[in-house]
């Protein structure tokens, strides 16, 4: 199976499944003396974890990383990190009835038609846990962005129906979005979010929404023309997560509907420097990124599991055949796709800083 490894010169390989020993990844291309600590990973990982409310899935997951390699005396050697979280509360028995019945939506029959031999457990490598390894090597990212002021948020706009409708400001994103459970900047949307998620769940559904993403004080000129393009990277890297089945930049679809006079970013002179009056590019001009915030948002699809019966296949018998699901879903997946968002998203910036020698590959130095 390919496709495990993601940047150029910060470079991360995710490894392990669901319900097998462990999760982990191998991050390399970090500058040797930065500072770094297991407590600065776990950081980030307690805010995907599951279990933390009513509106995720109650697997009972302490997720504690192990830094293996990469790190002495708190600082990193700039050799590969490697990080590991073991699987703790697994219980592969609901997935043991169902191993020849792909459920509708998630990854078990093109898994199935790919491999041929798959791990049904819980999804395998298809399963939301796989994230965890993101958000681990999101965390180093962000700390090396930190380091040159570059800062990454995340929010949901849109859950279940219910949207914030207006534009959120990046000081509403850092009060507000650890709040509530829907990690939602507008706390008073949020409780409606959070009512409309709860509803579909006791009725044995999911819902999906829209996740918006940020990153400030991002340098003008990161990117390169054609087919490396900024914007195209974040999108590659933003649908690479699972569930995620759309994704947009600065205006993004509303630009269809917008004529040339509203889309364009009128430009002028503050203090001798050329700014945009707006930001309908979302930081982002012919896959260049403009010195404006970045600004990305994700279309986030239902969680496939639920416990409404639905019509497959099975497999080893090729019938029809009832599937009614047993186990620990999420009802809405967005609260806990925000730090995974963030995460691709400061992957990809890190490894475009490296890239445009805007960070020294070598030797950690802070430059605000």
């Amino acid at each position: 199976m390919g496709g495990n490894t993601f940047g150029k010169i910060f470079r991360m390989m995710s490894f392990g499944e669901s319900h097998n020993v462990a999760i982990g990844v191998v991050v390399d291309g970090v500058p040797a003396g930065m500072p770094l600590s297991e407590a600065d990973v776990q950081r980030e990982l307690d805010r995907r974890r599951p279990g933390q409310s009513i509106v995720t899935t109650p697997r009972a997951e302490r997720d504690r990383v192990e830094i293996l390699s990469g790190v002495f005396e708190g600082k990193t050697l700039g050799t590969p990190i490697c990080m590991l979280v073991r699987n703790v509360d697994v219980d592969s028995s609901p997935y043991e009835a169902i191993k020849t019945k792909p459920r509708p939506g998630h990854v078990e029959l093109p898994y199935w038609l790919k491999f041929g031999h798959i791990d049904h457990r819980g999804g395998g490598r298809g399963a939301a846990r796989e994230t965890i390894a993101r958000v681990a090597a999101g965390a180093i990212a962000k700390k090396l962005l930190a380091a040159h002021g570059i800062e990454v948020l995340g929010h949901t706009v849109e859950a279940a129906g219910v949207a914030v409708g207006r534009e959120v400001k990046p000081d509403e994103i850092r009060k507000n979005v650890e709040k509530n459970p829907m990690r939602c900047a507008d706390l008073g949307v949020a409780e409606r979010m959070k009512e409309e998620v709860l509803k579909a769940s006791e009725a044995g559904d999911s819902t999906g929404g829209v996740v918006e993403v940020l990153a400030l004080n991002v340098p003008a000129g990161l990117g390169d023309p054609v087919f490396d393009k900024l914007d195209a990277e974040i999108a590659h890297a933003l649908m690479s997560i699972g569930s995620v089945k759309g994704v947009e930049i600065g205006a993004g679809f509303m630009a269809t509907r917008m004529r040339g006079s509203e889309m364009n970013d009128p430009l002028a002179l503050r203090r001798g420097k050329i700014v945009s009056l707006t930001n309908n590019a979302g930081g982002i001009l012919g896959g260049i990124s403009t010195g404006m915030p970045i600004v990305a948002r994700i279309a986030v699809k239902p969680t496939p599991s639920i416990t409404k019966p639905q019509r497959t296949v099975d497999i080893a018998r090729m019938e029809e055949v009832e599937l009614k699901l047993k186990g620990r879903f999420d009802p809405n997946i967005c609260p806990r796709i925000v730090p995974v968002a963030e995460a691709m998203l400061a992957i990809v910036l890190a490894d475009q800083m490296l890239r445009a020698g805007k960070i020294d590959p070598n030797r950690f130095e802070v430059r605000k």
